[in-house]
């Protein structure tokens, strides 16, 4: 069996980067932010915070509010034909 090279963040150099204005500490109202469900969200990884993360391939995509999971949230998204559930932390998340 073939050993994988490289980890959770590999090839994301450019997609996990911050713009100059954006560089600095966190809102903490992004941080704290709510949702309600079946709110639309865009999937938009602070490369700050680490917890609660999505996988890179899935940068930028649009997707539904299921449900609250203590801090995190279930988002549903469509990958192909596919519907996909993630946990994601809000300050990953930002309304559509």
């Amino acid at each position: 069996m073939a050993k994988r090279v490289g980890g959770f963040r590999r090839k994301t150099r450019s997609k996990l980067r911050k713009n100059v204005a954006e560089k600095g500490k966190l809102s903490i109202g992004r941080y704290l932010q709510q949702f309600n469900e079946g709110e639309m969200v865009y999937l938009n990884a602070e490369p700050a915070v680490q917890k609660g993360m999505y996988f890179p391939r899935f940068h930028a995509k649009a997707g539904t509010i299921l449900k609250k999971q203590g801090a995190c949230y279930h988002v549903a998204i469509k990958d192909g034909k596919k519907q996909k559930t993630f946990i994601i932390h809000p300050v990953h998340l930002k309304r559509v």
